[in-house]
């Protein structure tokens, strides 16, 4: 496990880690078991960060991922929620709604602080808010000791850019826009250096459209996205290779990210993860894949 520094933090994190959303039961009814043996098997195998929220499963992946890491020394793994985003159309980014989301989510955590606390989704929500209400709560947060460092989370690569215009961060979660089909992530790193601001990547696998399984059918690409992410994934097949594999070693090679958040609640799955991580990468099947999804190439929805 290749190990990075997170922008101006002292936080030196895993170059694959966990994103727990899978513990929600967010893409299919998980057996909590087994979600939690699946938090256990990444921090025995090195990955020591983990991200979640109360927004995913409605509070369930917190309460689950909390009686995963009790009874874990805390020095062994990085804790990242997230505060704002509470329901899929239920946002709220008051600094008084924000300091009572984090007590709660230390509660269902059973912990008395997080490394990182993130305003979840900030694109939903009033901007000035945001900015006013929101990022104080976290700076006092941070005073506080409650909380070690704080960011936003997003998916347009714009309002990252809007808000470092206004304030100042320690770190933001992009997603989306740092796999095979989209590296635009790229745009902003110059921008997230000079700020010193450190850059959590998730969603390596483009939230479904780079695996075996087939697009979720609620996935909001465009078709021409989903035939051509089929099309390089029936590719691979042919060619003896998991294009998941080949998706999760091009997000960790790039020294530029330092870790990629993968979720699964399948402690099979996460321990697979994290060998490809670790496995050199196929160039000349990498060239090739990359040929196909070029039509689509920074193509986001």
């Amino acid at each position: 496990m290749d190990y990075r520094k997170i922008g101006n933090t002292d936080l030196k994190v895993s170059n694959l880690s966990l994103g727990a959303s899978s513990l929600g039961s967010v893409f299919r009814e998980i057996n909590e078991e087994e979600g939690i043996r699946t938090v256990h098997m990444a921090i025995d195998m090195g990955i020591n960060l983990i991200d979640v929220s109360p927004y995913y499963g409605l509070t369930k992946a917190e309460s689950v991922l909390g009686r995963a890491i009790h009874g874990i020394q805390r020095e062994k793994f990085f804790l990242s929620t997230k505060a704002g985003r509470f329901g899929d159309n239920e946002f709220d980014f008051s600094g008084d709604r924000i300091t009572e989301s984090l007590e709660e989510s230390l509660k269902r955590l059973k912990t008395d602080y997080v490394d990182i606390l993130l305003l979840h989704d900030i694109e939903f929500g009033s901007f000035n808010q945001i900015v006013e209400e929101g990022i104080p709560a976290l700076q006092k947060l941070k005073k506080e000791g409650k909380i070690r460092y704080f960011g936003v989370s997003g998916l347009p690569l714009d309002i990252f850019n809007k808000t470092l215009e206004q304030t100042t961060l320690d770190v933001i979660l992009s997603y989306c826009h740092y796999s095979l089909n989209d590296t635009s992530l790229l745009e902003i790193t110059p921008l997230l250096e000079e700020r010193k601001v450190g850059l959590i990547n998730a969603s390596p696998l483009s939230m479904g459209l780079l695996t075996n399984k087939g697009v979720p059918p609620w996935h909001p690409a465009s078709e021409e996205i989903k035939q051509l992410c089929d099309k390089a994934a029936t590719f691979c097949r042919e060619n003896g290779e998991d294009i998941a594999k080949l998706a999760i070693q091009f997000s960790v090679s790039n020294k530029v990210i330092p870790t990629t958040l993968v979720s699964t609640a399948s402690s099979d799955n996460i321990a697979k993860n994290i060998r490809w991580a670790s496995e050199p990468i196929d160039k000349k099947l990498l060239e090739e894949v990359l040929k196909i999804l070029a039509p689509i190439h920074n193509q986001t929805w």
